[in-house]
């Protein structure tokens, strides 16, 4: 609270400054100049297409007229001699039980969904008792519940037909899932009982989506692990060494329940080849071709991977013994990622299924203003650490108070306003107010004119727009501006019907915005 006022009595506007948003913006920043600052270097590769019936491929080379030279010369040889496979027997366990950032993170990798929209879905599901408490961190459940979960695990198989083969009969497949000292407040998220009874078609479909990623964990958290067999064949040809690898299913296990329940939401099939038997101690070549391929920058942060990174933020430098790790709870993350977006620090950019996390230029200058012990995730570390020893009894609670306000105390005083970034800290305009022809800007809660005589706004939060079951943000507030109207599909009406319709702007006579809907087709 202290930074937020004084950054913001600094840059004459609202900051938001925290012991997790300001890391969690910085993780992205840093993310963002790494990715800028990337050059990628381009490699060759050779592959033989070998009688054998598979593909061998050479390491990667950095000059192409090395490559050129080592693809002309298999050419000539046309035999390739095996130098070794190498055939192991791998397993993958079953994925735990949810967490609530787990859940999260699935939701957003296959189904597009916001950490906030999956916090949403599954504390409706909650209230509507069709799945246990969601804010969890714990992936387990206690003995106590091993029963239950028995019972609700055989009751779902037989709800979803799924065949006594895709369950592990051999050990107690429940135990797995148990682990006392795991469990804090609350265990893993689980479907309910009740959940069987209940007409899940009438749920929206995300709600009906989060909970299928539900019930399809918890099936395969018990069930067998996946085997397969993975075959590596060595090759050598021209004095340079080519690679192929195989794999063959053994045993689906927990990855035939995912198949089964989950098919609508992966839509996708199984790849894995197995390579054919090479008995001979050469293998011919039918072609030698040149691949050309580049390193790749990191990846911008998605939820999920920006979940992930908040779950294991200074996770080295965290105390042993400390409840959580990582910053922020999974009760809070989602509505972290949510206030940088709404506060203009992040936006989201990508498709509708596939969206990334971008810092703005407002959230790069402030990041740019904030001190690095602020910015770090080692400061909530050191805290936690601190914390627990006086839970222990190791440090006095006025001493930790005394530290705190002694860092409050320098940082007010040795801080001061970096002049170079403050036009990057101003507000974006995004139009021109229909009332009184001055630039609009947006701010925490809207659209505002500039002219503080004016009282035209577009507020973020709009009750014209709710009714239509529809959010009034920067890129509908962009086409108002530009053309004074925008067309909105899907609409809802009171009684629950769908229509499309453009929303008209226009402004009362004291400068307030007003809307009026134009229907399509006259209606």
């Amino acid at each position: 609270i202290n930074a937020s006022r004084l950054f913001s009595c600094l840059y004459g506007q609202p900051l938001a400054v925290g012991r997790v948003m300001t890391p969690v913006l910085a993780m992205t920043v840093v993310r963002e100049a790494a990715i800028a600052a990337f050059v990628p270097e381009k490699f060759y590769t050779v592959d033989l297409e070998l009688t054998s019936g598979c593909t061998a491929s050479s390491r990667r080379i950095p000059e192409k007229a090395v490559a050129e030279n080592l693809m002309e010369a298999c050419r000539k040889e046309m035999v390739a001699t095996i130098q070794r496979i190498t055939r192991k027997e791998k397993s993958e366990n079953p994925p735990p039980l949810y967490d609530l950032t787990t859940l999260q993170r699935d939701a957003n990798r296959l189904l597009g969904y916001s950490a906030q929209q999956t916090l949403d879905y599954v504390q409706s599901l909650y209230e509507k008792k069709l799945t246990t408490y969601p804010r969890t961190d714990s992936c387990y459940i206690t003995d106590d519940d091993e029963e239950m979960l028995e019972e609700l695990t055989e009751e779902l198989e037989g709800f979803l037909d799924i065949a006594p083969e895709d369950v592990d009969e051999a050990v107690p497949r429940i135990r797995r899932t148990v682990n006392r000292e795991k469990v804090t407040d609350h265990h893993a998220i689980l479907p309910t009982r009740s959940m069987l009874q209940a007409d899940l078609d009438a749920l929206p479909k995300g709600e009906q989506n989060v909970l299928k990623l539900i019930i399809a964990r918890t099936l395969m958290a018990v069930s067998k692990p996946f085997r397969y067999l993975e075959t590596l064949l060595t090759t050598e040809c021209a004095g340079e060494e080519f690679t192929a690898k195989g794999k063959e299913v053994l045993e689906e296990g927990w990855k035939a329940v995912e198949r089964k329940v989950l098919a609508d939401i992966l839509n996708r099939k199984q790849e894995l080849t197995a390579l054919p038997n090479a008995a001979e101690n050469e293998c011919g070549i039918l072609n030698a071709e040149l691949k050309e391929g580049q390193t790749s920058p990191p990846k911008h942060f998605t939820e999920d991977l920006l979940l992930h990174a908040m779950e294991t933020a200074s996770a080295d430098s965290m105390p042993e013994g400390v409840e959580r790790q990582g910053i922020g709870t999974p009760a809070t993350r989602a509505a972290t990622i949510e206030k940088l977006v709404q506060k203009g620090f992040l936006e989201r950019k990508g498709t509708k299924k596939t969206k990334v996390l971008i810092p703005t230029d407002k959230g790069k200058s402030l990041i740019t203003v904030i001190p690095e012990e602020i910015q770090s995730a080692d400061m909530t570390a050191d805290w936690e650490a601190k914390l627990l020893q006086i839970e222990r009894g190791e440090m006095e609670p006025g001493e930790f108070m005394t530290e705190i306000n002694t860092m409050i105390t320098e940082l007010v005083k040795n801080t001061e306003m970096k002049k170079e970034v403050g036009v990057l800290m101003k507000n974006k305009i995004i139009g021109v107010c229909p009332n009184c022809g001055k630039p609009v800007v947006e701010r925490e809660k809207g659209w505002f004119c500039e002219n503080r005589e004016c009282r035209f706004v577009l507020w973020k939060d709009n009750a014209f727009f709710k009714r239509l079951g529809k959010r009034l943000d920067a890129h509908v507030a962009d086409k108002l501006l530009r053309d004074g109207r925008v067309r909105l599909k899907d609409c809802k009406s009171s009684k629950g019907k769908t229509y499309n319709a453009t929303v008209l702007l226009s402004t009362e006579a004291d400068g307030r915005s007003k809307f009026s809907l134009e229907f399509e087709g006259g209606r």
